[in-house]
């Protein structure tokens, strides 16, 4: 299966499963355990990735797929021109404190950058969906419609910042330039599709993060009209030795 379109469909039952698993955990007094990083870990991580896996090899036989509790078992394939990431919770911390704002996230990379990704929190009844070239849309409970960035509003920007993660005085110092109407603070990469959405504006991520955190957000964001960039404004790769990312920027334009 090569078109893009296509394959954002073929995604869509298994994102929806995986949130299904990840629901019905998400409903049970769950435990969480340390990985070697010290980031948490669940029960729900873990079956979703395990349904996730077969089922990108049958959409995709062969490509590669680096996803994130695989990597922390030590499981790294070699990757090429075409792979996917998977996180297949990412916000465990917004799991972990039953906020809902954590997502299921689903990239396909194509010579370094996010070509198609799909985007669901569960607990929200949100899927984002995107592929360069094709165009960007959300399913909720009305329906799916078609997003795209917005212009920046006269008043000022609306900005996300991270919920559970970030330094205050780096984050005001990179928004002194900024007229800011409004800071909204959203856990995991809810943050990057709600800048593809046109309900926010600037997205700067001033801390660590891992490739498979924010491709398919990345994917979601250009297939919307938007960027996402290092802070001088150069293209983010991925496929990084490592796989973690430099501080960064989702914006409209």
């Amino acid at each position: 299966m090569t078109d893009r379109a296509a394959l954002l469909e073929a995604l869509i039952p298994v994102i929806r499963r995986a949130g299904d698993v990840i629901l019905d955990i998400y409903r049970t007094d769950f435990e969480v355990r340390g990985k070697d990083d010290s980031s948490p870990v669940t029960e729900a991580d873990e079956q979703a990735e395990a349904l996730i896996l077969p089922a990108l090899e049958a959409i995709l036989p062969g490509t590669p797929v680096v996803a994130e509790e695989a990597v922390a078992a030590g499981k790294i394939p070699e990757v090429a021109e075409r792979f996917w990431l998977v996180d297949p919770l990412d916000g465990t911390k917004e799991f972990i404190n039953r906020n809902g704002e954590f997502t299921v996230n689903i990239a396909l990379i194509e010579h370094g950058q996010p070509v198609l990704g799909v985007v669901l929190a569960p607990a929200l009844g949100r899927l984002f969906g995107g592929a360069v070239g094709v165009g960007a849309w959300v399913e909720d409970e009305a329906g799916r419609r078609p997003i795209q960035v917005r212009t920046p509003p006269q008043a000022g920007v609306t900005v996300v910042a991270s919920r559970s993660h970030g330094d205050a005085s780096a984050l005001d110092a990179f928004l002194a330039p900024y007229k800011v109407a409004e800071l909204k603070s959203a856990g995991s990469s809810l943050k990057i599709c709600l800048v593809a959405a046109g309900e926010a504006d600037l997205y700067p991520r001033l801390g660590r993060t891992m490739e498979w955190d924010i491709a398919a957000g990345h994917a979601v964001l250009a297939a919307a009209g938007g960027r996402l960039t290092t802070l001088d404004d150069a293209p983010l790769g991925y496929g990084k030795p490592g796989f973690d990312n430099p501080h960064f920027v989702a914006k409209a334009a």
